[in-house]
C-alpha cells in the first residue's frame, strides 16, 4: 500500500538568492512521482526584496519582521493563487519561506512565512516550518531536497550527485542502496557572486557568465577562500547563505573577482567530493548556477565525469526546488520522515513540518 492516498500538492520556494518565487505542482503517493504539473516563476517586487535583503542576518526570531513577513506571505499566497487557477485545486500546500538567517549550531533556524495566514487565503492545509523539528533534534535543517531527488532519480545509474546552486550549493549523494543517501550543503552557490556584481554595477547577477569568463582566476585569492574551515568540516552540515565574506577580493578587478568566485564554487563542490563514499559517476545541476556557462564549465574541469543540467534527464531545473516542497507537504501530511541521518545529522528518519488548516467555514 503506499504512503498516502495520492494527491495534488503546490510548493512554494524562494531561495537564497532573492530573486523571486517558483511554484510547482506534483502528484505522489508520499513516495512515487505520479505526475508532475505546471510551474512558474515571480520575482518579488523591488521593494519586498530589498526589505528581504535588508534582514538577512537578523535573529534569533522574533516580531521584529513581522510587516515583511505578512507581506512575504500574501505575494507568496498571490503566486500560489494564480497556479492553482491555472492547473485546478491541490490538496496541501507547502510553503518554505524564506530563509533570513540560519543557525542550527544556536539551534534556530529563521524562515519568514506565516502558514496560517496562507491557509487561510487558500483555503487548504498549509505545510510550512519544515526544518523547525530537525533543528530543535539536533540536525542541521538543510539540505530538506534529497528525499524528492531520491525519487526523482529511481531508474538513473548510480551512485549518482544532483548539485543545487542556489545562493548556497548543495549536493545530494544517491548510492546503490535505497538508503544510500547523504547531503550537505558544498560552500557558495551564487551569492557571493551575485553580490560581487550587484555591488560594482548594480545587476542582480553575472549574466551568462560574461564578467567570469572574460576575467582570470586569482590563484592566492582562490586559496584563501577554500581556507574556510568549513570546509574541513565532516557532513552533515549546512550553511548560511552570509556564511563567506568578499573581503580577500578587495582590490580586484571586476572581471578577475568573477571569475575567482565561480572557480571558488566549483572547487568547493570538487573538496565536497572527497567526503563522499563513492565519486560519482555523474553530476545533474539544478538553481540559477547551471545558466552560468563560466561556473558550469569550472565544475567540469574540477569534477572530471558528466556535469550537465538536470534538464537532459528530463527534469526541470527551476521548478526542482518547488517541487520538492510539494512533495515534502504531502509526506508531512502521511507523518513520513522528510530528513534523515546522512542528510541533516538527525538520529533517526525526522517527520517534520508544521501544518496549517483554513478556518472553518
Amino acid at each position: 500500500m503506499p504512503p498516502c492516498p495520492p494527491l495534488k500538492a503546490l510548493g512554494l520556494m524562494s531561495g537564497t538568492s532573492l530573486d523571486g518565487v517558483d511554484a510547482a505542482i506534483v502528484e505522489t503517493d508520499g513516495t512515487r512521482v505520479l505526475a508532475l504539473g505546471p510551474s512558474l516563476t515571480q520575482p518579488y517586487p523591488a521593494d519586498l526584496a530589498d526589505d528581504l535583503r535588508a534582514a538577512l542576518g537578523s535573529g534569533p526570531p522574533d516580531d521584529s519582521l513581522a510587516d515583511v513577513e505578512r507581506r512575504l506571505t500574501l505575494f507568496q499566497a498571490a503566486v500560489a493563487s494564480g497556479l492553482i487557477d491555472q492547473a485546478g485545486p491541490v490538496e496541501v500546500v507547502g510553503f518554505h519561506g524564506q530563509t533570513v538567517n540560519h543557525r542550527p549550531q544556536d539551534g534556530w533556524t529563521w524562515q519568514l512565512g506565516d502558514g496560517a495566514l496562507m491557509a487561510a487565503r487558500l483555503g487548504v492545509p498549509v505545510v510550512s516550518r519544515f526544518r523547525d523539528a530537525d533543528v530543535a533534534a539536533g540536525g542541521e535543517g538543510a539540505p530538506l531536497a534529497p528525499a524528492w531527488h531520491r525519487a526523482l532519480a529511481a531508474d538513473l545509474e548510480r551512485p549518482l550527485a544532483v548539485l543545487n546552486l542556489g545562493g548556497v550549493g548543495n549536493v545530494t549523494w544517491i548510492g546503490p542502496g535505497d538508503d544510500d543517501l547523504i547531503a550537505f550543503d558544498t560552500g557558495p552557490g551564487n551569492a557571493l557572486l551575485d553580490d560581487w556584481v550587484r555591488a560594482a554595477t548594480g545587476q542582480p547577477c553575472d549574466r551568462d557568465g560574461a564578467l567570469a569568463r572574460a576575467g582570470r582566476v586569482e590563484g592566492a585569492v582562490l586559496g584563501a577562500l577554500m581556507d574556510h574551515p568549513y570546509f574541513a568540516r565532516p557532513w552533515p552540515k549546512s550553511l548560511d547563505r552570509n556564511a563567506f565574506s568578499l573581503a580577500p577580493l578587495a582590490g580586484m578587478e571586476l572581471a578577475d573577482g568573477a571569475a575567482t568566485l565561480a572557480a571558488f564554487t566549483a572547487q568547493a563542490v570538487a573538496r565536497a567530493v572527497l567526503l563522499l563514499p563513492q565519486a560519482p559517476r555523474r553530476w545533474l545541476i539544478t538553481g540559477g548556477g547551471r545558466h552560468n556557462p563560466a561556473l558550469m564549465a569550472e565544475l567540469a574541469a574540477r569534477l572530471a565525469v558528466p556535469v550537465e543540467p538536470v534538464e537532459v534527464v528530463g527534469w526541470d531545473g527551476d521548478a526542482l526546488e518547488a517541487q520538492a516542497f510539494a512533495y515534502l507537504a504531502a509526506r508531512a501530511l502521511a507523518g513520513l520522515a522528510l530528513s534523515f541521518p546522512g542528510t541533516t545529522g538527525v538520529a533517526r528518519p525526522l517527520p517534520g513540518g508544521r501544518i496549517s488548516r483554513p478556518p472553518p467555514g
